[in-house]
């Protein structure tokens, strides 16, 4: 008897799509230009698209001019935070919400390229799962540029963790990476640290970084100043190490001048004076002391953090779904 083949039937393959996650923070002047620059690259890419707009507490008419593109355009997700819950909190409460099979995080004051992302996504088919942009060329002033370059090569030194120089958050990833960093619950976010720590393949493309569009400058040098220690405090225990060599120096040396003024009084007799030294001393050491109690409390601040549990953000309104996301 004649028996009949089995044949499989192939699963129908999923269609590849594509999330640009852009945190805005009082960018009503740049909204019409970066919206119509992104628009033109998402209409020449084979990819089902959303752009999803996180409102991270602006003033401005940010939100409405987000709103009115939104009637518009059926690809336009937006999420409106409740208060500025700062840049990396935004683009986390973006990945949260995302749905593409690729996801790509770009700030929104064109300083990042939207032509760049047909790039990430030809690098993305080839089989990487993170493709990161590297700034080599930035249109700022030399102080900041400066500054970059001496936290990103710090930051390098110490940390266990790779992270490449000079990137940012521009970036590709991968919907595995997406999830992954969606399951990791830390509340002081250095989004490219965490991006650099998952692993798996990735890669980086150099391009030159343009002056903001139009508008303040929303980094400032306080809000750079932050940015810097949460990703050295997140991916390094050097300064505690620092503090404890620091205070084994202090002790030996202190030993060492004790021992030093002891034999000095036995051979010459003669009592060591100086009021001055003696005060410096006492102020270099209360010093030492003040510095490690504030590198300790950096690491305890950020497990304060950790233990309270609170919610990264709180979301006011969610325009553009259809049916409810996370």
């Amino acid at each position: 008897m004649q028996t009949m083949k089995e044949t499989k039937t192939p699963m129908p393959k999923k269609r590849e799509s594509l999330s640009v996650i852009i945190p805005i923070y009082n960018e009503e002047e740049t909204i019409p230009l970066l919206y119509e620059r992104l628009a033109a690259v998402l209409k020449n890419l084979a990819l089902a698209s959303e752009i999803v707009f996180v409102n991270d507490g602006s003033r401005d008419r940010s939100l409405a001019l987000l709103k009115e593109l939104a009637s518009k355009d059926k690809r336009l997700r937006i999420i409106d935070l409740a208060r500025n819950f700062g840049h990396q909190i935004a683009i986390s409460a973006g990945i949260d919400h995302a749905s593409g099979n690729a996801v790509v995080l770009m700030d929104g004051d064109l300083q990042d390229p939207p032509e760049m992302i047909a790039t990430f996504i030809k690098k993305w088919k080839e089989g990487f799962e993170v493709v990161y942009a590297v700034r080599k060329k930035r249109k700022e002033n030399l102080l900041k540029r400066s500054g970059y370059v001496i936290f990103y090569r710090l930051l390098r030194k110490i940390s266990s963790v790779e992270i490449p120089l000079d990137s940012g958050d521009f970036s590709l990833m991968d919907r595995r990476i997406v999830d992954t960093l969606r399951a990791m619950p830390e509340r002081n976010r250095f989004i490219r640290g965490i991006r650099s720590w998952v692993g798996f393949r990735q890669c980086g493309i150099e391009y030159e970084r343009d002056r903001r569009y139009a508008g303040e400058v929303k980094y400032t040098f306080a809000k750079l100043l932050r940015l810097a220690t949460d990703g050295i405090f997140a991916f390094s225990y050097l300064p505690l190490r620092v503090a404890t060599y620091l205070g084994l120096t202090v002790a030996a040396t202190s030993f060492l001048l004790a021992v030093f003024y002891f034999i000095e009084k036995i051979v010459s007799g003669i009592d060591t004076k100086g009021w001055a030294s003696t005060m410096i001393i006492i102020l270099f050491l209360g010093g030492v002391q003040l510095l490690t109690i504030g590198i300790m409390g950096e690491y305890v601040g950020r497990i304060y953090d950790e233990v309270k549990q609170r919610p990264l953000y709180i979301v006011n309104e969610k325009i553009g779904w259809r049916k409810q996301t996370v």
